[in-house]
């Protein structure tokens, strides 16, 4: 468990970035911002940095945010929050602000999801069919440290109910957008939440395909490229 993260059978709490920035910066036709490049990893877990592509000054940008979303108004960084439900996303204090002014598309070559057994409960890998990055709807917002000054831009992706190859493993999902949403998501001018909402478009369900693999994965000390290898599940959905 990450301290400070209370963990909840609906959150979506793991994924993979593990490409190239350049090629994430392609395909979401964005600028790179000036930070360094991360390590690719297997197992992203809650307060790791990821990148978020957000709209900056209107240009398009692909950067660092640290994941675990801190309000602007927050005292203090302890009780981040790495997912906010797209149910009440435009409404709760913590998140809608961020919601209507501040939304990102959060890159993931694919995500984890763990299924309920009688002998505990079984990691399973979610990826692109087609090979390509998957774009998580995400909210960012930036946090000062009232005691040091310093500024820390953090976020939270978007869950959603399941759909397709999910839905018999976990009731939620992490809200994945088809291609045609990226720029109404990305609309700073958009700041109705009910306007927004109705324009985001999923991706087809069709696209995710899934197998088990390790439960090495449940220890964020684990990575490696073979943690997304099949164990005792199918390649297909």
């Amino acid at each position: 468990m990450i301290p400070g993260l209370a963990y909840r059978e609906d959150m979506c709490g793991r994924f993979v970035l593990a490409g190239d920035p350049a090629a994430y910066a392609d395909f979401f036709g964005a600028m790179p911002a000036p930070t360094e490049a991360l390590e690719p990893s297997h197992n992203v877990a809650p307060t790791d940095p990821v990148y978020a592509v957000a709209e900056w000054n209107d240009e398009r940008l692909i950067g660092q945010m640290r994941w675990g979303l801190i309000p602007h108004w927050a005292k203090d960084a302890k009780k981040p929050a790495i997912n906010a439900r797209i149910e009440t996303a435009a409404t709760a204090p913590m998140f809608r602000d961020s919601f209507s002014r501040k939304r990102c598309l959060i890159p993931a070559d694919g995500f984890y999801e763990w299924e309920p057994k009688d002998r505990g409960r079984a990691p399973h890998w979610f990826y692109r069919a087609d090979g390509f990055p998957l774009a998580l709807a995400g909210i960012w917002s930036t946090w000062k440290d009232p005691d040091t000054g310093l500024l820390t831009r953090t976020c939270a992706i978007i869950t959603t109910e399941s759909r397709g190859v999910v839905t018999p493993i976990h009731t939620r999902m992490p809200f994945a957008l088809d291609r045609s949403a990226w720029a109404s998501w990305l609309d700073r001018t958009l700041t109705d939440g009910a306007e927004v909402e109705a324009l985001m478009t999923p991706l087809e369900a069709d696209i995710l395909m899934e197998h088990e693999v390790s439960k090495t994965v449940n220890s964020v000390r684990n990575n490696g490229a073979s943690l997304t290898d099949p164990t005792g599940g199918t390649l297909d959905p």
